[in-house]
């Protein structure tokens, strides 16, 4: 699919993104973006195996947000570094006004992964998700 139309599609997708997260900011989400961001802290170039089974357990689980779902499948396919799908589907978690600040930091810096996170990184994600 030709990157410029998969971009729109992400983007104009964007609104529904995060409005079930921001309305629902329940203990399943919470944990769920908890878990995300506990794996991003630990990734050294791909999610392990029991991260790879977390992450799916959570881009299955359609009782959560599709931001956190999307989130999930984003980590869940990095090899080294996030593809071009990824960054345009954190791109527009960051974009999006409904989009809780904790959220939209932590897109960013899935977004920017590679490898593995920075400390200046982690620091950032362990005030955010102690």
């Amino acid at each position: 699919m030709n990157t410029t139309i998969l971009r729109k599609l992400i983007l104009a997708t964007a609104i529904g993104l995060f409005s079930q997260f921001a309305m629902a900011q329940d203990d399943v989400n919470a944990a769920a973006v908890k878990q995300i961001a506990d794996i991003v802290v630990s990734l050294n170039h791909f999610p392990s195996d029991a991260d790879l089974a977390t992450l799916d357990a959570i881009s299955a689980n359609s009782e959560l947000a599709q931001g956190v779902r999307a989130m999930a499948n984003t980590v869940a396919s990095i090899n080294h570094s996030v593809d071009e799908e990824g960054v345009a589907a954190m791109e527009a978690i960051q974009a999006n006004s409904q989009a809780p600040e904790r959220a939209k930091v932590l897109a960013g810096i899935i977004a920017t992964i590679s490898h593995s996170v920075s400390d200046e990184a982690k620091a950032q994600l362990a005030q955010l998700f102690p």
